[in-house]
């Protein structure tokens, strides 16, 4: 009798698998097939599991059982979701893959939890990412993270603002320079270079970096504040690690590096001792697998190679891709307890405006760094007071006074602005639990 099911894979349970040892991937499956109503949703996660190890369609001799216990996946758990529908079946799975099939090569990695799996389902999602101790060793994690982020930026407390450089590309050097100047005036932490700036045909990273640094060093001479600038280097591998320490020689200290790059070159950079400034990690390019891989599982991979600081989305930004809970979660996966793995700052983003400041840093805590390109260049009075609209903003939210209230204020004006302009918004309140309205308490008043 030929068994059903390869018991070598489903014959385990994640309390009984060697957790050091191997990575725990976690998908969420849903399949569907009109007017059947049997569904072997076992069979397809077996095949699913062994497209990611050792096997294939059609089995061969040497893929003895010997070689699947090695080093095939394990099913170790599967959590059904219940439904309506007799034609849809749908679950949670969770799949060991063991650590000795690829070591700590992360490229080899990507291609077991999220290769061609993809294809053995019309829904299906990665959706958490365990790391074994042993793998996790293996691994530097950010350099700086947000403790070391703070030290350089003597900003403690609060939520630091960065000013992202806008046009996204067509300015000259000079004129880059000149508008980081105006917005230090303003009292921004940071800036970056747009993520879309490489070397342009008329701005390259070696004109505009000197230029940006003058104006941070005249600044910090003044003030005794340095500006982070997060100087943009993004190219192919060899090329990329070229033009970082050139960058570092030419005084940056920051560096902007996007997922396009590759987690791979991402790790490369961060762990080598020559790269001694903090760098970031855009995720535009991460949009393209949101409905395949979650954004906490990519938040934590990219901790993981080493960025010190990374884009973050948020249902309240202007380009609201996930859930609020999705995007807090990717914030909890940057800041979380993770072995000797140092924090990674989240940075809530996409169109966001100082009246956001209430909602964002009641979220997401004061371990964020907020980016602003249009909502604080766009200011009526400029990028100055656009910059101290946001210093204004964070301020209030720290010292917890309503930013309305706070904008009345004489010292304020640049934060009236922005909130005459963009506006305000409260957050919305969830009603009490699942307590009918009659049912919820009131607030009460005494006359004393």
């Amino acid at each position: 009798m030929k068994p059903c099911y390869d018991f070598e894979i489903f014959h385990n349970m994640l309390d009984g698998i060697d957790l050091d040892n191997h990575v725990i991937a976690s998908y969420y499956l849903k399949d569907r097939l009109e007017g059947e109503k049997f569904l072997d949703h076992l069979a397809l996660v077996q095949a699913m599991g062994l497209e990611g190890s050792t096997g294939t369609w059609e089995k061969v001799e040497e893929d003895t059982e010997e070689v699947r216990k090695a080093m095939s996946s394990k099913m170790v758990g599967f959590h059904e979701i219940p439904s309506d529908d007799p034609y849809t079946k749908a679950a949670v799975i969770q799949l060991a893959f063991p650590i000795r099939a690829w070591g700590d090569n992360i490229a080899m990695m990507l291609l077991a939890i999220a290769g061609n799996c993809f294809a053995y389902s019309k829904n299906i999602m990665l959706t958490d990412l365990f790391i074994g101790k042993n793998l996790l060793a293996k691994f530097k994690g950010p350099k700086f993270g947000v403790e070391g982020i703070r030290k350089l930026t003597g900003v403690e407390e609060r939520p630091l603002s960065l000013h992202i450089i806008k046009p996204k590309m067509g300015m000259t050097p000079e004129q880059t320079a000149n508008q980081v100047r105006l917005t230090l005036m303003g009292g921004a932490d940071m800036c970056k270079d747009d993520e879309m700036l490489g070397d342009a045909y008329n701005n390259t990273m070696e004109q505009r970096l000197p230029l940006v640094m003058d104006e941070i060093k005249k600044a910090k001479d003044k003030t005794g504040k340095e500006m982070l600038y997060m100087c943009s280097i993004t190219d192919e591998s060899h090329a990329m690690f070229d033009k970082a320490r050139r960058a570092i020689d030419m005084g940056a200290n920051g560096l902007l590096v996007t997922y396009s790059a590759g987690l791979p070159a991402l790790r490369y950079l961060t762990s080598h001792p020559d790269i001694n400034v903090p760098v970031m990690l855009h995720a535009s390019h991460m949009i393209a697998m949101m409905k395949q891989i979650a954004w906490p599982v990519l938040a934590k991979l990219c901790r993981l190679c080493g960025a010190d600081l990374m884009l973050t989305p948020t249902m309240w930004s202007s380009i609201p891709m996930v859930s609020m809970e999705e995007g807090l979660r990717t914030s909890f996966m940057k800041l979380a307890p993770w072995g000797h793995i140092k924090r990674t700052f989240p940075m809530p983003c996409a169109g966001v405006y100082p009246g956001l400041a209430e909602v964002i840093i009641s979220e997401y805590g004061k371990d964020i760094i907020i980016p602003a390109g249009g909502g604080m260049l766009g200011h009526p009075d400029g990028y100055t007071a656009g910059a101290q609209s946001w210093q204004q903003a964070i301020a209030a939210v720290m010292a917890n006074v309503p930013l309305p209230e706070a904008a009345k204020k004489k010292e304020n004006k640049a934060l009236r602005g922005a909130l005459e302009k963009w506006g305000y918004m409260e957050r919305p309140k969830a009603p009490w639990l699942r307590l009918a309205p009659d049912y919820q308490p009131k607030p009460m008043k005494f006359d004393d």
